[in-house]
C-alpha cells in the first residue's frame, strides 16, 4: 500500500474564509505563487506571516516521522502520483487529502491531473483499492469535501461506483500495518507558503527522493 500524503491535509482554512483554495482553484504558476502574495495584500500584510490565521497548520505532520523506514518520496503536484504508481506497482493507496482526487469536472477527463489521477488509475486497472482520508478539521468546515462523507459520495460519478473506493475522515495516526511507501505532495495553489520550510523539514527527515524539487516560495509585492 502507498501512503500519499498531500500538505493540504496539514495546511488548512479558517471557516468563512471566502478566498480560500478550497472552494476552488485552478494549479497555475499564478495559484501556486502570486496568488499568495495578492491575499497577502489583500489583508494589508507584507508577509506570509499574515495568512496564518486564515490559512494555519492545523495538524502536526511530525506524526509521520516514524515513517523514516519506508521507502519515501516528494513531488510538487499531486498528478505525478500516477507515474509512481507505474513505477512501484502497488495495489492500494491510502491518500490523505482535503480532495478525493477522483475526477476533476473540467478540462479533458483523459488528462491526468491533480483532481483525477486516483479515479484514473482505478479506471486503467494500476490499483485495486483506494481510500481517502479527509482531516479531521473538515468536520468544522462547510465548504470542505470532507465535512459531510455521504454528500461528497453521492456526487461522485456513476462510472465510480464499481471501483472500492472508501471516502472517511480521520486523523493521521491510525495507520495501516502494510504500508510500502509514502508519497509527500506539496500542492502550492492549495497550501500556505509560510508553511513551505516545514512541508521540506518533513520530506528530508524521511530522507524523501525528490521527483520534483518542491517551491520555496517569496512574497512578492
Amino acid at each position: 500500500m502507498l501512503l500519499s500524503v498531500d500538505w493540504d491535509y496539514f495546511v488548512g482554512s479558517a471557516d468563512l474564509v471566502f478566498d480560500s483554495p478550497l472552494w476552488g482553484t485552478k494549479d497555475t504558476a499564478f495559484d501556486r505563487g502570486k496568488a499568495w502574495s495578492a491575499r497577502t495584500v489583500k489583508r494589508g500584510g507584507n508577509s506570509f506571516e499574515t495568512l496564518r490565521a486564515d490559512f494555519p497548520l492545523l495538524e502536526n505532520p511530525g506524526l509521520l516521522e516514524g515513517l523514516a523506514s519506508l521507502p519515501c518520496y516528494a513531488c510538487v503536484t499531486h498528478s505525478d502520483a500516477y507515474a509512481l504508481l507505474e513505477r512501484l506497482g502497488v495495489r492500494r493507496v491510502l491518500n490523505l487529502d482535503s480532495h478525493h482526487d477522483l475526477f476533476s469536472s473540467s478540462g479533458d477527463p483523459a488528462r491526468v491531473r491533480p483532481g483525477n489521477w486516483a479515479g484514473l488509475a482505478l479506471e486503467r486497472g494500476l490499483l485495486d483499492a483506494y481510500t481517502c482520508r479527509y482531516p479531521p478539521w473538515h468536520a468544522d468546515l462547510r465548504v470542505a469535501e470532507g465535512f459531510d462523507l455521504e454528500r461528497t459520495r453521492a456526487e461522485l460519478p456513476k462510472h465510480l461506483e464499481r471501483f472500492d473506493i472508501t471516502l472517511e475522515r480521520n486523523d493521521p495516526n491510525a495507520l495501516p500495518s502494510n504500508l510500502e511507501a509514502v508519497l509527500f505532495v506539496q500542492s502550492p495553489a492549495w497550501t500556505n507558503p509560510l508553511f513551505d520550510a516545514d512541508f521540506l523539514e518533513l520530506c528530508r527527515a524521511l530522507n524523501a527522493e525528490f521527483l520534483e524539487l518542491p517551491l520555496e516560495r517569496h512574497f512578492q509585492r
